[in-house]
């Protein structure tokens, strides 16, 4: 892990960037819950641990409420049976309108109740992830629980049945956890400890280049150079087998570098490719020939972004391709450190640190090492430009480098294409929304038991009438949220959509049906602190006529001791 510490020469530190290699995987490809996956909990966890931090070595004034009250305000209620008094003269309430901000106003970390210090923002960036697991348990048979052919990752000749395990296993929530939380353990180890202050020139060089048919110089075994080509864009068979981390289907399979004669039919229907482009992409066998497929718009870029950012000995690498591997990728950064420190312009020292910005300015597959591409696993099947990808990458990126190295300006390149106006969308509009006779949006449908008490680590489930979430995203808002009472009548916000205890849950009964729940499950954590807490849920109902009308509902108030 490389980190990058902003300190303000006012407010001292602010934020932190930081660049691991792990896939964003630990949460299964049957969660249907919006996630940040390990990385997003791991930013979660840096930025109120550092808010915590902050929160406990300031003097609070009267009026302010730091971001996380339950683990710094301690709670005045100690008798249990006042506690259960005071918790039960607040029962649930129906449910009623809204403005758009009252969510964004509530919100734990909301900017419309923060102090003039700048919040604390922390990035777990990524970087060449394409062949990293956060699965740490190994590739297994969901049928058997044997591990799975090594070879191929499938189980009996299926690739279906055969899924990584994360550390949590079965419980991928908890798996999300623990890797969020060993990157986040890391992340604060190096922060403290950050010492290197970076001096130097700010600078960048971007350019477009088109990689379907890129000419790159290469060495040539014996010696000497040749001058190899990329591909238009294809994915290989190996591609639709999937990873272990989300199996494909039917009987495809990773290590394949033959094909299958009934995929190559089915493959023709779409498009044959020629003997040029066969040969050209070998040995991958091509299922889909996405980069000569046109309709309705381009399957896949040909035109791509490449990037180099400069903070003094600091280099980033904006890459477009989605996941260099670990090798890949090592190979990348040493040809570009190499270039930098050997130049004799004595901007760069030993003291250079090379980084990979992955999934930058644009999305275009994997990219593997010569060598990786011959096996044709899922991620040499997704290399999309053909064996010579890597050595592209690397021949456009030591260009930039030189240029930034010498001061001089890059061509732009060529235009990539606009299809913003093009895009097609199947995800049919919400009519509209609607509740029972005599029920109201936000109305509590099933409420928290009467005088209930809950321990640390249990969970208070509450269900309320809801509407779609798509109708408002309550963008800078929450859908859910957790308050506790402080004093005789003051709710203080504690936990929201932002933290990994709370989960909101949106179903309805059937597909076409306009009524639907939300379901809110709130799993205490042991630093939540005791005292009289109540659950409440925002959201949005589309009426008939098309207007939007927001809405909150609150659940009765319970106990935690």
């Amino acid at each position: 892990m490389t980190l990058l510490k902003f300190v303000d020469d006012q407010w001292g530190p602010v934020g932190s960037f930081n660049w691991f290699a792990t896939h964003g995987t630990s949460m299964s490809r049957t969660n249907s819950l919006i996630s940040g996956d390990n990385k997003g909990a791991a930013a979660r966890f840096m930025e109120d641990w550092f808010e915590q931090n902050s929160a406990k070595s300031d003097e609070l004034g009267t009026d302010e409420i730091p971001r996380r009250v339950s683990s710094i305000i301690s709670s005045i209620h100690n008798n249990h049976h006042e506690l259960l008094e005071l918790a039960s003269s607040f029962q649930s309430s129906p449910g009623k309108p809204a403005t758009r901000v009252s969510s964004a106003a509530r919100r734990v970390r909301s900017a419309l109740r923060q102090a003039d210090k700048p919040g604390f923002v922390s990035a777990f960036c990524q970087t060449n992830c394409g062949d990293v697991s956060p699965n740490l348990l190994g590739a297994f048979c969901i049928d058997t629980g044997v591990p799975c052919d090594f070879n191929h990752s499938t189980c009996g000749g299926k690739n279906e049945l055969c899924y990584g395990r994360g550390p949590g296993y079965p419980d991928e929530f908890e798996s999300t956890r623990i890797i969020g939380e060993r990157q986040f353990n890391k992340a604060v180890d190096l922060f403290n400890t950050a010492s290197e202050q970076l001096k130097g020139r700010v600078d960048y060089r971007h350019s477009y280049v088109d990689f379907s048919q890129l000419e790159v110089t290469i060495p040539k075994e014996g010696g000497g150079s040749e001058v190899v080509k990329t591909c238009p864009a294809a994915m290989g068979f190996a591609f639709a087998a999937g990873t272990t981390d989300g199996p494909g289907a039917f009987d495809f399979k990773q290590g394949d570098d033959k094909g299958n004669p009934f995929w190559r039919l089915v493959r023709n229907l779409l498009k044959t490719p020629d003997k040029k482009q066969v040969e050209c992409h070998s040995p991958k066998p091509i299922l889909l020939d996405t980069g000569e497929m046109k309709q309705p718009y381009d399957w896949a870029p040909s035109i791509l972004p490449v990037q180099i950012l400069r903070i003094g000995q600091l280099v980033i690498l904006s890459v477009p391709g989605g996941k260099f591997t670990t090798m890949s990728g090592r190979r990348l950064r040493d040809a570009v450190k190499t270039m930098l420190t050997s130049s004799g312009s004595g901007e760069f020292g030993s003291n250079t640190h090379v980084v990979i910005a992955g999934l930058t300015n644009t999305y275009s597959q994997y990219i593997t090492t010569f060598e990786e591409y011959q096996i044709q696993r899922y991620e040499g099947a997704s290399t999309l430009y053909g064996p010579h990808t890597l050595s592209a990458y690397i021949q456009e990126f030591q260009k930039l480098a030189s240029a930034l190295i010498k001061g001089q300006a890059v061509e732009p390149g060529p235009q990539p294409p606009d299809l913003l106006k093009k895009q097609i969308s199947f995800l049919t509009p919400v009519v509209m929304d609607s509740t029972p006779a005599g029920v109201n949006f936000g109305d509590v449908s099933s409420d928290v038991p009467a005088n209930s008490t809950f321990k640390r680590g249990s969970t208070v489930t509450v269900v309320f009438w809801s509407a779609c979430p798509r109708n408002d995203l309550m963008t800078e808002g929450t859908f859910a949220l957790v308050e506790i009472l402080q004093g005789k009548d003051t709710w203080v916000p504690t936990y929201d959509d932002d933290d990994f205890c709370l989960r909101f849950k949106w179903s309805r009964p059937s597909k076409l049906s306009p009524r639907s729940r939300a379901t809110i499950e709130w799993t205490i954590p042991p630093s939540a602190s005791l005292g009289v807490y109540r659950i409440r849920h925002f959201g949005a109902a589309k009426r008939l006529m098309g207007s939007i009308q927001h809405f909150t509902g609150t659940s009765s108030a319970f106990v935690v001791a």
